[in-house]
């Protein structure tokens, strides 16, 4: 079983949080990663469902992450390699510090209100905060793309938009839930009037409303590398050299050869070899 979760909340004794969470995971056998800052946690892991089952008990027990909203899939094997517990200036990097979601965040449209708005035709903006190879894998229809290599890239990408959406309702969205807490914020206090965000994100439009509106997978950052709107896994693949998700024809392209380039690989040396003959 996989599970992934998240809360912005005050952790003024993350690293005392830090250890006893990464014992209760080696001791069950769980593998993934728990991101720890001072404003919140973050974390992907997956075991036997009676570890998951013991993990999601034993963060119930601490007040502040009790009610933490979760996302449930499954695998036949273990997707990650290691149990990471890790502390991080921020548990969703923006760079941004005065950006807090436990204070502040955007209003929330629920998968079932956004498919309505879709199968009614409603006039809707929809805005992909992820990075430029997630939504290269899957986006909805009519999506706008920002194409930002990170999200730290969001802020710049945002202010560039056109004047003329600042007074549109603006739905946004990201795999989970996390990036749009922020990504809501930078929006609001930039002047965007009507700006909401998907509530527990892909994922969980994928599991009320299935692909409605949708096109293609989503990219998750483990070994799975790509889910279906069933939350199965798909034949996607990694490059091993750029990290870049690689679809089927592009994994039977003569520009991909395992462990050593993809289309991706190339076209980076490309444009490398044309910028050092300007």
């Amino acid at each position: 079983m996989n599970i992934t979760g998240y809360r912005f909340v005050d952790l003024p004794d993350r690293d005392q949080i830090k250890n006893q969470l990464l014992d209760f995971c080696v001791s069950h056998n769980l593998k993934g990663s728990i991101l720890l800052s001072l404003n919140g946690i973050n974390f992907s892991l997956a075991g036997s469902n009676d570890a998951i089952d013991s993990f999601v008990e034993h963060i119930e027990e601490e007040e502040r992450f009790a009610g933490i909203p979760l996302k449930f899939s499954y695998t036949d094997y273990q997707p990650f390699r290691r149990m990471l517990v890790k502390k991080k200036k921020e548990i969703i990097s923006l760079g941004i510090d005065e950006i807090r979601p436990a204070d502040f965040t955007g209003p929330y449209v629920s998968p079932v209100e956004l498919k309505k708005m879709l199968d009614d035709g409603e006039e809707v903006v929809l805005l992909d905060t992820r990075n430029d190879y997630e939504t290269r894998v899957g986006m909805f229809e009519g999506a706008i793309d920002l194409s930002i290599p990170t999200f730290r890239d969001f802020p710049d990408a945002v202010a560039a938009l056109p004047d003329s959406l600042r007074s549109k309702k603006i739905v946004m969205y990201c795999t989970g839930g996390i990036r749009c807490e922020k990504a809501s914020i930078v929006m609001l206090n930039d002047g965007f009037e009507d700006v909401m965000q998907l509530e527990g994100g892909i994922f969980s439009y994928f599991k009320e409303c299935g692909d409605s509106h949708w096109t293609g997978d989503c990219f998750v950052f483990d070994q799975r590398v790509a889910l279906d709107s069933n939350l199965d896994e798909t034949s996607f693949e990694i490059c091993f050299k750029c990290r870049q998700p690689l679809s089927i024809d592009e994994q039977q392209s003569n520009t991909y050869l395992i462990n050593e380039y993809c289309p991706y690989c190339k076209a980076s040396k490309s444009a490398e070899s044309i910028r050092g003959n300007l």
